[in-house]
């Protein structure tokens, strides 16, 4: 079954209900750059491999600040500088190769989504709405510009791995992208950032397998859509059940050619590191050795760390890093380490910093 046959998604009223509780709570940062993604002295200046190569890239860009800039939102520019502001005081800033961002152009969004619903989003945004028709999410001025840098960030990190000048690399962009399905933007999304890198790791780079891994703790309703008929794509999904969407039984594993090739692992709140590693132990670890997947993405939300204020998981930053290098001895074994690592849900802000430097300094750059 897919997604819209089964039980309903959260409707509008609750999941704003939950986000004004949580943007009560959230704490605001100030507005801070996040450092221009121009590269200089210090972009290879980062921990070496046995080649020479800095092992981690990091991409994002002051772009990524201006959608919702001066909004009152969960979902805010305050994640990105408590990120840049938690690797600048660990070092890890200065560890890693920095990678240019750009925008996706038009054909490369509409791989992986309908192009009704992208003219829409455009002219919806360049419109002054402020939230999208397809659902919760709240757009501002600049919000078109950043939702096609991100996407195209994940392209440039793409690119990088490919090259050999990095071995992975995390991009720190929003919107995140998750949740936008191939005709609706919701939760925030406005295209789905992950799915545009996998159509362009198989259309510009030829390789076949792609693997998503998402850790988010809300499942990824956009991102098993866009690939739930798709054997070349396989997606593994650890998620709260019931939360917001309120997708991602066990039972929707794909539809046609792309039978078993979705993995969901729906979990209570209150599930921590232990659970989450055996899921991808018994249910990730078997599947991705028979796929073999020539790429690796990673869906990194880490809303599903404790203390989040939209989830009730308990994952420790110690639990990201052995997610971390668990993914990586996938990617190890049939991709040759090739992982790059998308942004998407964390919002408690010292914990998403917390979390995100302990995943780039598992990734190899500590």
């Amino acid at each position: 079954m897919r997604n819209d046959d089964h039980s309903p998604p959260l409707g509008r009223r609750d999941f704003l209900r939950v986000l004004a509780g949580a943007a009560a709570a959230a704490v605001f940062l100030p507005g801070e750059g996040c450092g221009d993604s121009r590269r200089d002295s210090r972009d290879q200046s980062g921990r070496k491999d046995r080649k020479g190569k800095s092992v981690v890239g990091y991409c994002t860009d002051p772009i990524y600040h201006k959608h919702l800039a001066g909004i009152p939102h969960v979902e805010q520019p305050a994640r990105l500088v408590a990120i840049d502001k938690k690797l600048k005081e660990s070092g890890l800033s200065e560890k890693v190769t920095k990678i240019k961002a750009a925008a996706a152009d038009t054909a490369r969004i509409e791989a992986a989504h309908d192009k009704k619903y992208v003219a829409k989003a455009a002219a919806e945004i360049k419109e002054g709405r402020r939230q999208l028709s397809t659902g919760d999410t709240i757009v501002s001025k600049d919000s078109l510009d950043a939702a096609l840098w991100a996407a195209g960030g994940a392209m440039a990190a793409v690119d990088a791995v490919m090259a050999g000048t990095v071995k992975s690399a995390f991009c720190a962009v929003r919107p995140p992208g998750h949740h936008a399905t191939p005709n609706r933007g919701m939760g925030f999304c406005i295209f789905n950032n992950i799915a545009v890198a996998a159509r362009y790791i198989q259309q510009k780079h030829e390789l076949k397998n792609v693997l998503i891994v998402d850790w988010d703790v809300h499942h990824g309703n956009g991102t098993q859509d866009i690939f739930y008929s798709d054997p070349s794509v396989l997606f593994f999904s650890t998620h709260q059940h019931p939360l917001y969407p309120g997708t991602g039984p066990a039972t929707d594993i794909g539809a046609g050619r792309g039978a078993g090739y979705t993995i969901n692992c729906p979990m209570p709140a209150g599930t921590g590191d232990k659970e989450i590693i055996v899921a991808f132990e018994k249910k990730l670890l078997p599947e991705a050795k028979k796929f073999k997947p020539d790429f690796v993405l990673i869906s990194a939300g880490f809303d599903s760390r404790v203390g989040d204020p939209l989830g009730g998981f308990k994952v420790t930053d110690d639990g990201f890093v052995r997610l971390t290098k668990m993914v990586m001895d996938i990617a190890n074994e049939s991709a040759s380490g090739r992982i790059v690592s998308l942004l998407e849900g964390g919002y408690n802000l010292e914990g998403l910093a917390a979390a995100v430097a302990a995943h780039i300094g598992a990734l190899g750059a500590a």
